[in-house]
């Protein structure tokens, strides 16, 4: 029990002084200098055409210019106030990336995700040095039972349920996990080809794109494209959340963070494209896992933002850790429970620091170019 509180207590000195060191990196980052296809050396003129399409556009979609709602008046605080915006049209990947496109990338660049990287002893001050190994934070499903045993052994009453305002009962960080080992150092990606690359940090997803010629989405192209043509719709697919009684997306049934029933058929991240696609022929814009966009994350953004093709401010800040620089995701993931945070709704907003994956944290990309020839 000693060994594990001290443990514990190790563990969560390392997440602070990461976050501290994290912040330094990327204060004077900004999103839209990093994200131009002349940046990447590429040139939309010199793709190859096929019957009027780019052969490039494998995979994607043609997202056509529109306007929209974007937000929600019946959402959380920073998904407000429901706004109209437009944004100019573009390509999107039809689905996350996965393990095996991500892994043609690592293989043609030699690429080190973060969470493979040996943490600098620099950046953390007072830290052991046998406990600054690489990982990343994975999920996993608490015990009661073991959690009112600990409870017991501190002299402290018994819970009835999980509290669900204390987020480290279910995330641990785990030595050796990264992308090619999920779940940490004895799993693989051997039979997960088709999901979702995930432990993805928002750096990581920024150099796939420039390596496919690429980019992240703002956050309001992926609001537009989430919501497939179906304007202020709490879902994806439409008002109602479970049409003839069949879930549509991959996300948590049952009580949160313990019990997940899997109606839906998967327990954590499914094949990309298992569920439906939306009206412009995106799969997976809700549950699955996150996904990052460009844009730093404000919770009064849309207070000021503007209504034509919003990059996201040139800052940022989150009330709940401040100091901490955060980029937006949105998507939600197979962890989203409508107990919890409701994160499968195209107007949800979530944040992360950009040098941080999770194992429930992916991407998909976009690309500006023209519309196809009709």
């Amino acid at each position: 029990m000693l060994a594990a509180l001290l443990l514990a207590i190790v563990l969560a000195a390392v997440w602070l002084s990461f976050e501290i060191a994290r912040t330094k990196r990327i204060r004077d980052l900004n999103a839209a200098d990093s994200y131009s296809l002349a940046a990447s050396g590429l040139s939309n003129a010199a793709a190859e055409v096929t019957n009027g399409v780019p052969d490039w556009t494998n995979n994607m979609a043609w997202i056509p210019p529109g306007t929209f709602w974007m937000g929600s008046d019946d959402g959380q605080p920073d998904e407000k106030p429901l706004h109209q915006v437009t944004v100019d049209g573009f390509w999107m990947d039809r689905t996350e990336v996965t393990n095996e496109q991500f892994e043609k990338f690592v293989r043609a660049r030699g690429y080190v995700t973060i969470a493979e990287r040996k943490p600098d002893p620099k950046d953390f001050p007072g830290v052991p040095a046998e406990k600054l190994v690489p990982g990343s934070v994975v999920f996993t499903a608490p015990s009661l039972a073991e959690l009112n045993r600990e409870r017991a052994g501190e002299g402290l009453d018994k819970l009835n349920e999980i509290p669900l305002d204390d987020h480290f009962l279910w995330w641990r960080y785990v030595p050796g996990a990264n992308w090619r080992h999920p779940d940490g150092p004895q799993s693989d990606i051997n039979g997960r080809e088709k999901l979702p690359v995930v432990h993805i940090a928002w750096d990581d997803a920024v150099a796939y794109c420039r390596w496919a010629g690429k980019r992240l989405p703002t956050e309001a192209e992926w609001e537009y494209a989430a919501r497939g043509g179906l304007d202020r719709q709490p879902y994806v697919w439409g008002n109602e959340q479970k049409p003839g009684g069949k879930w549509l997306a991959n996300i948590w049934q049952g009580r949160f963070p313990a019990e997940n029933t899997t109606e839906d058929g998967f327990k954590t991240a499914s094949p990309v494209g298992t569920f439906p696609a939306n009206g412009f022929g995106l799969y997976d814009m809700a549950g699955n896992v996150w996904e990052w966009c460009a844009d730093w994350y404000l919770p009064d953004y849309y207070a000021h933002a503007p209504s034509k093709n919003p990059r996201g401010p040139e800052t940022s800040f989150d009330p709940n850790e401040p100091g901490v620089m955060k980029r937006v995701q949105r998507g939600g993931s197979y962890l989203c429970s409508d107990l919890y945070c409701i994160g499968y709704r195209p107007s949800a907003r979530m944040k992360s620091s950009p040098d941080t994956g999770l194992s429930h944290t992916g991407f998909r990309c976009v690309r500006d170019a023209p519309a196809p020839k009709s």
